[in-house]
């Protein structure tokens, strides 16, 4: 393909340089947001004068004849492009004459390509917003079939307390409450047009930046022309954000595959969501999980790569900044899969009331309510917290449990233990005890619960 800058010149560039310079092989995914930005610029020079209003309509006829084609396949990627912006104004001029060769007035591909990524990221925000409901309404459904579900709760891998499972699922909703705080965060600063930036000094042409801009629903302009076209902080905020919520979902199929082994035997997997080995014939492989685990990594990567673009470009554009887009598309495909595959997962799961009841029993979950019962009778927090400590030891030398002494044996460790005290920790008592906002008691679950679901029917 002919190149537009070919005047200034005098040989044609090398093959080599050529596809290394190429852009079109991953920009060409915006060819949507390439002429919806075309046909706003194309109406607003009509509108200021710059264009003839039949010049307009046939630029407006030809921009949508090739978008018509794309979509429906008559009309492929010239992968000798050099980018999407050349190769649909090239297309346009060859359906429409000269009158194709207008509509690059005002503008340059460095404010081109900045309005074509701020438009797709936004619509891809969207598009990311609306699977996160799906899995939030996923978790909140199982917290409610599981708020009176007893399992241990954990420190440092160790059982520390007993809770519900309906507690243990909302904290991750509380988490992709976040992550779709931050989203609509990113969106907020994002969604500015950098239109009419041109290359960096704007333009001559007495053009109307913000009928462009409300033509194509952005709150407001790049109010400075250098950084309209120079800065990708919005494309490193959102994939920041996208990093944060690979986190969260590697933190979940971290437990999701502890959970499945058969240490824990707290949930199955669903064979739909698992695999199984070329040698080991019994093997049930939670691949699904450790791949969105290890899938993690590379949306970090995408981040620090751009990051790493970024930090030594001096204003305004430099060529440099075509890496944004490989990193960008990468975190965007990641992470819609790992969403996908993980909330079908996490819809199919099966999980072991019995098994979690049991580990809860287990690991003395329950030794800071005996020690709050020994507080609640009149004995100091510290003093009660070493006679716990001395019970514990006993018990894990007589291999036996707290709600297996009799009276008189725990009696030994405290006078203040009374016949009441196998009420007061057994995990039923324990659990519903924890009656406060954001506990285990079903009651605080139900609360939180009704708060997702209202977000949910807001949203």
């Amino acid at each position: 393909m002919e190149k537009m800058w070919a005047g200034r010149a005098e040989k044609a560039t090398d093959q080599l340089a050529d596809d290394f310079n190429s852009s079109i092989r991953f920009d060409s995914r915006m060819y949507k947001e390439d002429i919806e930005g075309s046909l706003a610029h194309a109406a607003m020079l009509c509108a200021c004068g710059i264009l003839t209003e039949d010049e307009c309509a046939s630029i407006t006829e030809g921009l949508g004849g090739i978008l018509s084609d794309l979509e429906t396949g008559k009309l492929t990627f010239d992968e000798t492009a050099e980018d999407i912006h050349m190769f649909v104004e090239s297309e346009l001029t060859r359906r429409i004459g000269d009158n194709g060769k207008k509509l690059h007035t005002a503008r340059s591909r460095n404010d081109q390509v900045a309005l074509d990524l701020r438009l797709y990221l936004r619509k891809e925000c969207g598009s990311i917003r609306e699977k996160l409901l799906t899995l939030l309404s996923s978790v909140t459904d199982k917290a409610e079939e599981c708020k009176e579900m007893i399992l241990p709760g954990y420190t440092h891998l160790q059982r520390a307390q007993p809770i519900t499972f309906g507690q243990h699922l909302l904290a991750y909703s509380m988490m992709l409450l976040r992550d779709l705080g931050r989203l609509q965060d990113t969106l907020k600063r994002m969604n500015y047009s950098p239109l009419g930036s041109c290359a960096l000094a704007g333009t001559t042409y007495r053009t109307d930046r913000r009928m462009v801009a409300k033509a194509l629903c952005f709150d407001g302009i790049c109010e400075n022309s250098l950084d309209g076209v120079s800065d990708r902080d919005y494309c490193l905020e959102l994939l920041s954000c996208l990093s944060i919520l690979m986190m969260h979902l590697s933190r979940f199929c971290e437990e999701i595959i502890l959970w499945n082994t058969n240490e824990f035997r707290f949930v199955e997997i669903d064979d739909g969501y698992a695999t199984g080995s070329s040698i080991i014939p019994q093997k049930k492989n939670p691949d699904m999980a450790e791949l969105t685990r290890g899938k993690t990594g590379r949306v970090y990567g995408d981040l620090v790569t751009l990051l790493t673009v970024m930090k030594g470009l001096p204003l305004a554009y430099n060529k440099d900044m075509q890496e944004d887009k490989e990193a960008l598309f990468d975190a965007r495909d990641t992470l819609v899969k790992c969403l996908d595959v993980f909330t079908g997962m996490f819809k199919t799961l099966k999980f072991r009331k019995d098994v979690m009841h049991a580990g809860a029993g287990g690991g003395f979950a329950n030794a800071t309510d005996a020690a709050d019962y020994l507080v609640k009778k009149g004995l100091p927090f510290r003093e009660a917290h070493e006679v716990l400590g001395r019970l514990v030891l006993h018990c894990i030398k007589e291999n036996k449990a707290l709600l297996d002494l009799p009276l008189a044996e725990l009696k030994d460790f405290s006078p203040l233990f009374e016949q009441d005290v196998y009420d007061a920790i057994s995990l039923e008592t324990c659990v519903r005890q924890r009656n406060v906002p954001g506990g285990p008691a079903p009651a605080m679950v139900e609360n939180t619960i009704r708060d997702n679901r209202d977000f949910l029917a807001a949203h």
